[in-house]
């Protein structure tokens, strides 16, 4: 079952480069945080729309992640959240570009809600 990551798009492109991605959430870093924030399906446009409300969708792309495609170090954890009533899966390491089994735009509603594309 994949999960999924909003990322900044110009990060993701270099990421490709690069051959792996490490930014965690908006403005962390992998190092910095600890862990790369993502979603479950379900997760994903309330995180958008708490996270990102200010953004524009142009600069974000969602990343869809097969864990098991992630490199061993990379290991997976669901963790509680506070004010959330599912916990959220947290990556503990860089996500490689091969995990990466697909993206898609997000677009915002007429009232500046996310919704997926």
């Amino acid at each position: 079952m994949p999960i999924y990551h909003i990322a900044d798009a110009e990060e993701w492109q270099q990421a490709r480069i690069d051959g792996e991605y490490r930014t965690s959430t908006r403005g962390r870093t992998l190092a910095q945080q600890g862990f790369i924030h993502a979603s479950d399906l379900h997760q994903l446009l309330p995180t958008a729309n708490l996270v990102y409300a200010d953004a524009d969708p142009a600069t974000l792309v969602v990343l869809v992640i097969d864990p098991t495609r992630l490199p061993a170090e990379s290991k997976v954890v669901y963790e509680p959240v506070p004010g959330a009533p599912d916990p959220f899966p947290h990556i503990f390491g860089p996500i490689t570009v091969e995990a990466v089994i697909d993206t898609f735009p997000l677009e915002k509603d007429e009232d500046g809600s996310f919704r997926r594309v």
